[in-house]
């Protein structure tokens, strides 16, 4: 049965009407744009994606720098910000782009000198591993490092290459701060 469709389409080919099918051009753009339009849209939200994280993670910066700037100068101690007011502070200075309230995780340590300041990263089996984070200002002349994180949703893979590093396609953005406090109020004793 198979044979006998094969040999009747070869046959069709072979004829006036075969050689009309096969000289036709009109739906060839169709078709050509058909098998471009895929991977140029894939390519093209993934291009979108990428620059939307790169843009979060500059604005996740400013922030950083901005709310950071409030340890240093002495203004979240001398007025008696908590982690909560704290990461409100740093909520103020993000734009919409973020779910600040559920999603920024800020971190506050205070160090004896810059060359024990921990750089170790907070992730434990492609998890963002939030024990270890707290509120801990210092005080005036103190070695301080505000650490911001969040996990930022990725949608677009292409062959396997994409930008999450956490799993359930996050990416997590980070962003550091390491100064020495200033010496507010006259005192410069951590």
């Amino acid at each position: 049965m198979f044979d006998q469709i094969k040999k009747y389409i070869r046959n069709r080919l072979r004829g006036a009407t075969g050689r009309r099918f096969l000289k036709e051009q009109n739906g060839a753009a169709a078709v050509e744009f058909a098998l471009v339009a895929t991977p140029f849209l894939a390519l093209t939200f993934a291009i979108i994606e990428s620059a939307l994280v790169f843009y979060a993670g500059q604005t996740l910066e400013a922030a950083n720098a901005d709310a950071a700037r409030l340890i240093m100068t002495g203004q979240a101690q001398t007025g008696g910000f908590s982690a909560s007011d704290f990461k409100t502070q740093v909520c103020n200075r993000i734009a919409g782009l973020f779910d600040c309230a559920g999603g920024v995780y800020v971190d506050v340590k205070t160090y004896n000198n810059f060359s024990s300041v921990s750089t170790t990263s907070p992730v434990a089996n492609g998890q963002l591993d939030t024990s270890n984070m707290g509120y801990t200002p210092g005080g005036p002349g103190c070695i301080v490092k505000v650490s911001l994180y969040y996990k930022w949703p990725i949608y677009v893979s292409l062959l396997g290459n994409n930008l999450s590093n956490l799993n359930g396609n996050y990416r997590l953005l980070v962003s550091t701060a390491v100064f020495r406090n200033e010496p507010y109020g006259g005192s410069n004793a951590c």
